[in-house]
């Protein structure tokens, strides 16, 4: 654990510099790049991290057993040779194999195929029914809406924390999702359409938000149509995480904060 340059935070109730050693022994930490050891093996790794935390695989394999049934077949191949998804697993099993209260995920789905993603999920929330709290941090929206609450930060400032639902629940605007033929046009021009509050990509299409009253789907069409675009889709939609996420961010949202 490295000391902090300014600040302090607690963890379970104990303060971070005076009492990290007592926080190290109760936390798990799974980076978000693999930094296990390449040239050891499955089973050598898990070991070595329940060796040093003064337990064994057999005293808190209960905790694990969901996770290593999936790369227990491979257990004598070298951490190095696995694949993306098993080597989060391994991971995973390493940060929880002396049954942490408390276990930070730093970005654990980057990189990994949408399959994976969804049964990792699906493992943190077998874990919580061990009393375990779960801190996240992951760049996906979509698997903010998972967790009990978040917390939305830029710039290490912390913007909102709330539960997923009251956080889509305040937000104050309509919303329409745009698409055309030719999205990188469709996202210029509706920058200059009267009454929006904000347009920004999503995927293939764009979120306009508005005042309520501000803007119409009609308006929106006809505005498209006279600057020539074809396939024209507009319907109007609930917010997401990342939808309140851009709204935060926004100039006039930073300024209410400060």
């Amino acid at each position: 654990m490295l000391l902090p340059d300014s600040g302090t935070a607690m963890v379970e109730g104990l303060e971070i510099v005076k009492d990290r050693k007592k926080i190290r022994k109760m936390i798990g930490y799974m980076p978000g790049r693999f930094s296990l050891y390449q040239d050891l093996s499955v089973e050598e790794n898990l070991r070595f991290f329940a060796t040093i935390f003064g337990t064994t695989i057999q005293e808190n394999y209960a905790l694990v057993k969901d996770i290593y049934r999936h790369i227990e077949p491979f257990r004598k191949r070298r951490a190095g040779k696995l694949s993306g998804g098993m080597k989060q697993k391994l991971a995973l099993s390493c940060a929880l194999i002396h049954k942490p209260e408390v276990l930070f995920l730093d970005e654990p789905t980057t990189g990994v195929d949408a399959v994976s993603r969804q049964e990792f999920w699906e493992m943190l929330k077998r874990l919580q029914s061990h009393g375990i709290t779960i801190l996240v941090s992951t760049p996906y929206m979509d698997e903010a809406r998972l967790c009990d609450k978040i917390a939305l930060i830029q710039n290490g400032s912390v913007m909102k924390i709330s539960t997923p639902e009251q956080v889509i629940n305040q937000y104050r605007l309509g919303l329409f999702s745009v698409s055309s033929t030719d999205v990188y046009r469709l996202l210029h021009d509706l920058q200059e359409i009267p009454g929006a509050h904000s347009v920004h990509a999503f995927g293939q299409t764009a979120h306009v938000a508005f005042e309520e009253g501000s803007l119409s789907e009609e308006a929106i069409l006809n505005f498209l149509t006279i600057k020539e675009h074809q396939v024209v889709k507009i319907k109007r939609i609930n917010p997401t995480i990342e939808d309140c996420f851009m709204e935060l961010m926004s100039p006039a949202s930073l300024n209410d904060s400060k």
